[in-house]
């Protein structure tokens, strides 16, 4: 008996080994808490039934059929007709008459993707999840399960939800050795060797996690691209992956390499004006449609960084773009063509040169073509101002691209929650057609009229357990999926979501973490680059700061070049009396920030060379203010680790004692980051340390000495 209950024992324990280490991420479908609400729960939903076969309905089934019982601990019975059923789903095609009721309006909202949830009362009561398409099913079960998961009222359901955007994209800059660039979470999830024989439960998840949040498109491989991804055998491993994704509604992409006619095809030229470079690529296209038929299109990085591209050739970027989307018109294939470019020639001012080589363009691209356009204008700095191509553009549809790893930003050891920094560039005015002409409209197509809309974040995803390596990274992987399903949703709604369904449901816990998570975007931005400092991290790996680093092979590689520091002050002046990249933006964008005096404190290095002695809007003067928001930064991951002190008594050993190490090292690092900032600026600013500012641990010299020859890139 003792040998058998140990035996038992055992194999509890190895049952929950996985339990709660972050590998459920928001579908975690736990008892619901409050017994109030769970009994309510109870009585709404007796009884489920899908109406049709399809792929999309078939998942969605195995979705409730998973989530229901464990999250009202209680059998829910699964019928083969409407009759009895208290929970109905299907398309408005496939209810037929249970779905009457339903407004027809509702459905025209919802459109091809959207979903409409309504409780009716005829011929008894009962939840009806209707759509369009079983995709929009798909979403609207999803939707249904999260109100669930956050314990919203479901008595009295009217919800109609569409996406404002129609592609929703994840990109993995993901290589074929599995190596991923600026990846912190392991090595890439698509294990390329095994495919297309071994099919990873990982795949499964991984589709369900993302239309949980709406994500309905994927591209597979680095925009630093191998043209080897193009070879049969490697279009036989993407369809394999594509057909787990394909029943949850998501479509691969591949990163396509401009070159690949030469590499792959044996021709001697890219050129993509050469008729036989354009059949190479036709060619390829049917062949990719053969194994893939609902093939995405291609991500195109082209001369940027050393990449090859039309410009090889004399030719233009709308050109190299046209010729793929030529190709991939008869399966209505898209191009996403990036605007990340820059080169050793380039203006004085990195700033402008996207700008420079696009806005020429504006309306030669095919429509099925958009230029992707980062936030900012740099490369995804913790703070940046939105890019002046938005609302350059009118005539080409131009989808957005976040990052989600946290390439600048610490990598996976800080907890850095960025909505709150996504919302403050979508609701930037770009003035293209007076007031209100907002980042978010021009990308979701509504100021200009354009039917192809997008938004893409570059991913954090790897085969660590919890998939992002810090927990709190998952948070942005959730909020990429959410504002691109409506670009409205609020930071705080997001946080609030998330930590529901991923933690818990106590308000003791989610009301102090959400505060955190709020506030965490402007701490790390205090503790790294206050008042418009930008791109002062260590050179090729982004690891640490580096402020001082001059000796990268190009200018706009070094720290030096962006913050420009000297006995007079510091800062990029990029007003008409500097590199004029203000110029770039509309009169009445450019206004916010071109006068020193009336320069917003967080953009203010971005635009102007500053004298340490000027008097900022606080009432210190630029050296005491910088001070200050380095200690500021510090004292707020400090913050951060009390608060997750006082709250672990409500979460999981694993994820508690996970979360805290890590909030240890970001301290750390931040008073790094402070002592050596400070040390450095110091050299040139002649000025003391104010009151309440520490001083440095180490000599200035100790922290330049220091080398990461293993840091992640």
């Amino acid at each position: 008996m003792r040998k058998l209950c140990l035996l038992l024992l055992l194999l509890g324990c190895m049952a929950s080994l996985h339990a709660e280490d972050g590998y459920r991420l928001w579908l975690r479908y736990e008892r619901i808490s409050d017994a109030a609400l769970l009994q309510a729960y109870r009585n709404s939903i007796a009884g489920i039934y899908v109406a049709g076969n399809s792929p999309a309905l078939q998942v969605a089934l195995q979705e409730l059929q998973q989530a229901l019982p464990a999250l009202l601990d209680k059998k829910i019975p699964v019928l083969q007709q409407a009759q009895g059923a208290s929970l109905v789903a299907g398309t408005l095609q496939e209810l037929g008459t249970i779905a009457k009721d339903i407004p027809a309006s509702a459905l025209q909202q919802a459109g091809t993707e959207g979903f409409c949830i309504f409780t009716v009362s005829a011929p008894a009561k009962r939840t009806v999840i209707t759509a369009n398409t079983p995709v929009g099913v798909l979403y609207g079960v999803f939707h249904f399960l999260r109100l669930l998961q956050t314990h919203e009222p479901i008595r009295q359901l009217s919800v109609i939800s569409a996406p404002r955007l129609r592609y929703r994209l994840l990109d993995h800059w993901d290589n074929l050795n599995r190596t991923v660039e600026r990846g912190y979470a392991g090595f890439s999830i698509w294990d390329w060797h095994k495919l297309p024989g071994y099919i990873d439960q990982r795949y499964k998840d991984y589709a369900r996690a993302n239309a949980a949040i709406g994500i309905n498109g994927t591209v597979l491989n680095n925009v630093n691209a191998n043209a080897l991804s193009l070879s049969k055998a490697y279009l036989e491993k993407t369809a394999a992956l594509a057909n787990v994704f394909r029943p949850y509604g998501i479509r691969v992409y591949l990163s396509a390499r401009f070159s690949a006619p030469m590499e792959a095809g044996g021709l001697k030229t890219a050129d993509p004006l050469d008729p036989g470079v354009q059949q190479w690529w036709k060619d390829k296209l049917k062949e990719i449609y053969s194994y893939i038929p609902d093939f995405g299109g291609f991500l195109v990085k082209a001369n940027s960084e050393g990449q090859p591209g039309p410009q090889n050739y004399g030719r233009t970027h709308a050109d190299g773009a046209n010729m793929l989307a030529d190709a991939l018109a008869p399966y209505k294939g898209i191009v996403m063509w990036r605007a990340f470019v820059y080169d050793a020639k380039a203006d004085q001012d990195r700033f402008k040169q996207a700008y420079e080589e696009f806005k020429p363009l504006d309306g030669q691209f095919r429509e099925n073509v958009a230029v992707q356009v980062k936030n900012g204008p740099i490369d995804f700095q913790p703070r940046e101002p939105f890019h002046p191509l938005f609302g350059a553009m009118p005539q080409t549809p131009l989808m957005m691209e976040f990052q989600l790893t946290q390439e600048y930003l610490g990598f996976a050891t800080h907890l850095v929650y960025l909505p709150g920094f996504f919302r403050e560039v979508l609701d930037a005015d770009t003035y293209e057609k007076g007031r209100g002409s907002t980042v978010a409209k021009v990308i979701d197509g509504t100021l200009e009229g354009h039917a192809f809309s997008g938004m893409a974040g570059v991913a954090n995803i790897g085969n660590d357990r919890n998939w992002t390596g810090h927990p709190f990274g998952q948070a942005n992987w959730y909020a990429l999926g959410r504002m691109a399903w409506d670009p409205r949703l609020r930071s705080e709604k997001i946080a609030d979501e998330w930590l529901r369904q991923t933690f818990s449901n106590d308000p003791h816990f989610v009301n102090p973490v959400k505060k955190m998570m709020l506030a965490s975007h402007e701490t790390l931005v205090n503790y790294m680059t206050p008042l418009g400092l930008h791109h002062i991290m260590g050179y090729s790996h982004h690891y640490g700061p580096a402020p001082w680093y001059d000796k990268a092979p190009r200018a706009d590689w070094n720290p030096v070049y962006f913050h420009r520091a000297d006995r007079n002050g510091i800062g990029f002046d990029r007003t008409p009396s500097g590199s004029n990249a203000l110029g770039q933006y509309t009169p009445e964008a450019r206004r916010q920030w071109e006068n020193l005096r009336d320069c917003p404190d967080e953009f203010l290095l971005w635009f102007h060379h500053v004298p340490w002695t000027h008097t900022l809007h606080s009432g210190r003067t630029l050296w005491n203010e910088m001070c200050y928001r380095y200690q500021s930064g510090v004292q707020g991951v400090q913050q951060m680790l009390n608060t997750w002190d006082s709250v672990v008594r409500y979460v999981d050993e694993e994820r508690a004692e996970q979360v805290k190490m890590l909030l240890n090292i970001q301290l750390q690092e931040a008073s790094w980051w402070r002592d050596a900032c400070l040390s450095y600026f110091q050299t040139f600013s002649g000025m003391p340390l104010p009151p309440g500012i520490p001083a440095p641990a180490h000599t200035l010299e100790y922290y330049q000495s220091l080398t990461f020859p293993y840091a992640p890139h």
